[in-house]
């Protein structure tokens, strides 16, 4: 189920965090609800992942420690636990205020997934694409579970920001098992000399983020929620240190499978990410 991993679903607070919304408790109650419905339905995602890819995996130098692949649980215990976490996740959907627009967000979710696991994550480039979307939809779930109304400049960022990543990953699986024959590899697209290619792209995207902020700073929506906006600019240089401090740790073979738990978990992200709510706290609040 990897737990570790329902860190990432803490996006579903995005929304509530840039809407301003973090002393209501109602709205981080429905951000609670979403956070659990999202880890459960990941997990159900991860087990049938798991099921799939498990002959992959035992080949694989670090996935062959997972517990399915290493032959720790069954096949069909993995089967069974899958429909009773979808049948919790999606049962989560009544508890939120608008239940219909959050079962909307949950069930794009599981399409995109299955459609990930199944054909996408073998297509080039049309992977990194989906793994993106999925990202952005856990923050589109925060939004309607919260009954906040969507912002396209953080639909915009998020989904340059999460295709930086997904190219991170892509980037740091490749150079893992690269084979200098140039050979595809086993369940993916890429070629060996597609390396460069990635961390090319996947640089330019992570600089596009910075560019979205800085054209976000002179918009009128920033200026309905910030007394002083253009304090926001301090944002811009560290989401580019940021992006370019993960692109150098990846290409020195330094950065895990998963880029945005290594960012939730590493220190110098968390000092990134708490110097970014103090900036938006002093854009706010001061006189």
């Amino acid at each position: 189920m990897r737990p570790h991993h329902w860190l990432k679903n803490g996006l579903v607070f995005v929304p509530i965090l840039l809407n301003h919304d973090v002393f209501d408790l109602a709205a981080l109650g429905h951000g609670v609800v979403a956070f659990v419905a999202f880890s459960l339905l990941a997990s159900a995602i991860y087990l049938l992942n798991d099921i799939v890819d498990v002959e992959a995996d035992r080949r694989h130098p670090t996935k062959c420690k997972r517990p399915l692949a290493a032959g720790e649980i069954t096949q069909a215990q993995a089967y069974a636990a899958v429909p009773l976490l979808l049948i919790v996740a999606f049962a989560l959907t009544a508890l939120v205020p608008q239940p219909r627009l959050f079962l909307t967000a949950l069930s794009a979710y599981l399409v995109l997934a299955l459609l990930y696991l199944f054909f996408l994550k073998r297509k080039l480039l049309v992977d990194v694409l989906g793994l993106a979307a999925l990202h952005t939809l856990r923050i589109l779930a925060g939004n309607a579970a919260a009954a906040i109304p969507i912002s396209s400049w953080l639909l915009a960022f998020s989904m340059f920001l999460f295709l930086s990543l997904a190219l991170v990953k892509r980037y740091a699986e490749l150079r893992i098992t690269q084979d200098q024959s140039g050979l595809k590899k086993a369940g993916r697209g890429y070629h060996a000399e597609d390396i460069e290619a990635l961390s090319q792209l996947g640089m330019a995207s992570g600089c596009t983020c910075a560019l979205i902020m800085a054209l976000y700073v002179d918009s009128a929506a920033v200026k309905e929620l910030y007394r002083h906006p253009e304090i926001i600019w301090l944002i811009c240089p560290i989401i580019l240190y940021q992006m370019a401090r993960v692109w150098f740790l990846a290409r020195r073979g330094q950065m895990p499978d998963d880029p945005l738990v290594f960012m939730i978990r590493d220190w110098r992200s968390q000092l990134m990410g708490a110097t970014v709510v103090l900036i938006m706290v002093a854009a706010t609040v001061i006189p």
